[in-house]
């Protein structure tokens, strides 16, 4: 048990998440050929450290998303065929905004708030002022979209889940069509229905919705648990699956099927899809490379910055001897114990020696030096959702 995460008593750590997954929102140009979609020309459009997520085209040669900015997420206007982004659409020392849309018939767009208070609500923001004025008070939006000018149809937290309410602005009523869904709500084209994520069985389902009569129909199973979903034209869903996108037919019925793969260290977990209404263009959400999240911590560990350090992890981590001998488990314990191996051992350094990168995993090879001692050791991690969930040790 002598390597850097177990020495010292076993000493490790915990702490709550302080910052958001390090995200980049990705631009492709979109075409289809011989009935399967093409994605060519990939750009970062953010290209940004920090939470850049949730992409929608305010028209299809603009790309909205939330950005990070000096702490906060800022409405950010990307012109695509300027290449660059344009301009902030909002500036709210007090809080941050989250999944902008345009607004139908309006030079605006909304999105969710969510302010230092506490506070989550939705608010309209002016596009050429970024003047903002509340749409909904009562109603704790986690997601939303425009089914006209005056329905919305949104996810509202609830508890601990989200629950599908549509709402009529006009005349201020709001119906709960079910409990317990996904934050991915899409116009079917070419129809007067809606689709969004069932959770409430074991397996989540891909639904239906007509809004206005609530006539509700089961499309198809999600992959998996990817609740990301688009849709292509009315009969073809697009959806991520970790570094790959997949599609599937709803009128053939043929089991989700590979669109691409991305090699691309820098692309994992591809979430947040969205597609223009021209349909030549698609943009989505990836994380950063595991190898950056593991390259953190141990810069991190190097600097003896506990915070940072413990930034890297996730809330359930844990830490295991090799081959399958767990003996932490849990940010708190692991940042107890970190912090006092930290602040007394004031020679502690570790050296990347060599580094192999396989799917989600990294496996370092590590030259360590603590109280005088100096040792080589092994370390497997695994990460997911942008925080390491499992570190197994080899000396």
């Amino acid at each position: 048990m002598t390597n850097r995460l177990l020495i010292s008593c076993l000493t490790l750590i915990c702490t709550t998440i302080k910052g958001q997954v390090n995200t980049d929102v990705y631009l492709f140009d979109l075409k289809i050929v011989n009935e399967n979609p093409v994605l060519s020309n990939p750009k970062n459009i953010s290209n940004n450290e920090g939470y850049d997520n949730q992409p929608s085209f305010l028209n299809d040669n603009t790309v909205l998303f939330s950005a990070n900015r000096e702490d906060q997420t800022d409405i950010l206007r990307f012109n695509i065929l300027e290449g660059s982004t344009t301009s902030w659409i909002s500036n709210t020392p007090t809080g941050s905004e989250y999944s902008p849309l345009k607004i139908p018939g309006k030079k605006a767009v909304s999105a969710i708030r969510l302010d230092l208070d506490g506070l989550q609500r939705l608010y309209e923001y002016d596009i050429n002022t970024g003047d903002s004025k509340l749409i909904l008070e009562d109603l704790k939006v986690g997601y939303h979209l425009w089914y006209n000018d005056h329905t919305l149809v949104t996810t509202v937290l609830v508890e601990n889940r989200m629950d599908l309410v549509v709402i009529n602005l006009e005349d201020n009523t709001n119906y709960t069509f079910q409990k317990n869904v996904g934050r991915s709500l899409w116009k079917i084209p070419n129809s007067d229905l809606i689709s969004y994520i069932s959770k409430e069985n074991n397996a989540w389902e891909i639904k239906s919705l007509n809004p206005i009569s609530g006539a509700t129909k089961k499309i198809t199973n999600t992959f998996k648990e990817s609740e990301d979903i688009c849709w292509l034209n009315d009969t073809t869903i697009v959806a991520g699956a970790g570094k790959s996108l997949i599609k599937f037919d709803t009128e053939s019925g043929i089991e989700w099927e590979l669109i691409a793969n991305f090699e691309q260290e820098e692309i994992n977990n591809i979430t947040r899809i969205a597609i223009n209404k021209a349909g030549n263009r698609l943009a989505f959400v990836a994380e950063e490379s595991p190898a950056n999240i593991v390259q953190k911590q141990l810069d991190a560990y190097n600097a003896r910055d506990i915070e940072a350090f413990m930034d890297t992890y996730s809330k359930n981590i844990k830490l295991y001897e090799y081959p399958d001998t767990l003996f932490m488990e849990g940010q708190e314990k692991m940042k107890e114990s970190y912090g006092s191996y930290f602040e007394n051992t004031p020679d502690l350094h570790c050296e990347l020696k060599s580094r192999i990168i396989i799917g989600n995993r990294v496996i370092d090879e590590e030259y360590i030096t603590a109280n005088g001692v100096n040792f080589r050791a092994v370390a497997i991690y695994e990460v997911e959702n942008g925080r390491i969930i499992k570190a197994t040790f080899l000396q």
